[in-house]
């Protein structure tokens, strides 16, 4: 399917909806973004999506002219101005009206971290609802199946440090619980299972970051645990912090 996300100026809504949707769920959606009057990407835009470990480094504001005569899918304005603009582009199979507030516009300094929170939860469910294939590889996340995952300590851990610090990957994981790359990676996979974590390769090394698609209440339960029980983590996040500190330094 494909599918084009239209904003005003394509410099934050619509560009977190291109890159969130290419990284759920980009094997089976062509995604592309625009503006009707198009601004340069808002650098907050691009450092939320790092934080939140979702590939950004592409993205560039567009004009919508140049998809003129392109058909789509699905044509999703995320203002309401868009959408009056938009409303009968040509070729569009369906065109939906997502009215997000812009995170440009509010004083609240975790106004676009807020954004991008609520558009990958529209996001997910758009998934979930048009596309068969993937509904089945995003099936919701069962309760008892989430808290089994809790139940081993390497796994606990590996999900409290990657909900620390964002994204991490596997030689992170490694110094941080001071185990080997087999078992942490035997681990890991079992989480990638269940959809609770997903990886990206970056040279010879996997990063992992929490799953997308994983539900508000599992997220609540892993936030909640790690601020509630800081001690149990201590020794993980000193090493960790060590380790990098060691990294970063210039050597003499």
């Amino acid at each position: 399917m494909r599918v084009l996300f239209i904003c005003t100026g394509n410099s934050a809504r619509s560009q977190m909806a291109e890159a969130v949707l290419r990284d759920m769920a980009g094997d089976h959606f062509e995604v592309y973004s625009a503006g009707t009057h198009p601004e340069e990407v808002d650098p907050r835009t691009l450092s939320t999506l790092e934080r939140a470990g979702i590939p950004g480094a592409d993205l560039r504001s567009k004009h919508s002219d140049e998809f003129a005569g392109q058909s789509f899918d699905y044509v999703i304005s995320l203002c309401d101005k868009a959408h009056q603009e938009c409303r009968h582009w040509p070729g569009a199979g369906v065109v939906m009206a997502w009215d997000f507030p812009d995170p440009k516009a509010s004083d609240d300094s975790l106004a676009f971290a807020r954004t991008l929170h609520e558009i990958s939860e529209r996001i997910r469910l758009f998934v979930l609802v048009n596309s068969k294939q993937v509904s089945e590889s995003f099936k919701p996340l069962a309760p008892v199946d989430f808290y089994k995952a809790l139940a081993d300590e390497t796994r606990l851990k590996s999900l409290l440090l990657i909900e620390a610090k964002g994204v991490l990957c596997v030689c992170d994981l490694m110094v941080a619980l001071d185990e080997s790359q087999p078992k942490i990676s035997r681990h890991l996979a079992l989480l990638r299972k269940s959809n609770i974590v997903k990886e990206r390769r970056q040279g010879q090394w996997m990063y992992y970051r929490l799953h997308p698609s994983l539900p508000e209440w599992a997220r609540q339960t892993l936030e909640s645990t790690s601020t509630h029980n800081r001690d149990y983590l201590a020794d993980c996040l000193q090493r960790l912090s060590l380790s990098c500190q060691t990294t970063c330094e210039p050597q003499s």
